[in-house]
């Protein structure tokens, strides 16, 4: 049984092995975190080579080498060489660093979800290795529900909801129920955020009043 969590990355080193187009596919997932990224490859791929070139991420010109994971937070080995997948899971568990090995998952002491961003919101799905294009499949049929309004709805509900949690205390649980209703989440999976919005406000306004 695996223990979900959502890791907060930003400003933590973290060290990509590889430099193929699935270690920039990784590499970009850690920038959109807020990591700091060292990739340590002989070579990369176009992508990389720009991020490097604008200091965005350091490359290492060569290959992996013991030492080379001190000071990570997390590692993605991301080769298909797996001898050297094996030394570098050797490596974080002797430091217990925290390590995802593309397509090996006996290597791994986490596995990355296929997921669905709306804004904050974040659906992430997991077959624990077992089955990576199911996750997909399953990821697939929930961009179809979570409109792309989930994200903007998210963020208008944040701030009625430190309204309710100031003004309303008492009642706090019962309005934010109500808030959220089937009805207002139905609009918001139509895309129909205004209609959302409109039926939020009208509950409220009874409160208000």
């Amino acid at each position: 049984m695996l223990y979900p969590a959502f890791i907060k990355l930003a400003g933590r080193q973290c060290v990509v092995v590889g430099g193929g187009k699935v270690a920039a596919r990784k590499v970009g997932m850690l920038l959109n975190c807020g990591a700091r990224v060292q990739v340590i490859s002989p070579s990369v791929t176009e992508e990389i080579a720009a991020l490097a070139a604008k200091r965005a991420v350091e490359w290492v010109k060569r290959g992996f080498k013991e030492g080379d994971t001190a000071g990570a937070f997390l590692v993605v080995s991301a080769t298909d060489d797996r001898g050297v997948n094996a030394a570098v899971a050797k490596e974080c568990a002797a430091r217990n660093v925290l390590l995802n090995v593309v397509d090996q998952p006996e290597f791994c002491s986490f596995y990355v979800p296929s997921v669905v961003r709306r804004g904050e919101l974040t659906i992430a799905v997991s077959t624990g290795g077992k089955s990576p294009l199911l996750a997909r499949r399953i990821r697939e049929r929930l961009e179809e529900v979570f409109s792309p309004a989930f994200g903007e709805f998210l963020d208008y509900l944040s701030v009625v909801r430190e309204e309710v949690i100031a003004r309303y205390p008492a009642q706090k649980e019962k309005l934010l129920a109500e808030l959220l209703s089937p009805q207002v989440l139905a609009c918001v999976e139509r895309n129909d955020l205004n209609t959302a919005k409109e039926m939020v406000e009208g509950v409220l306004n009874r409160y208000r009043s």
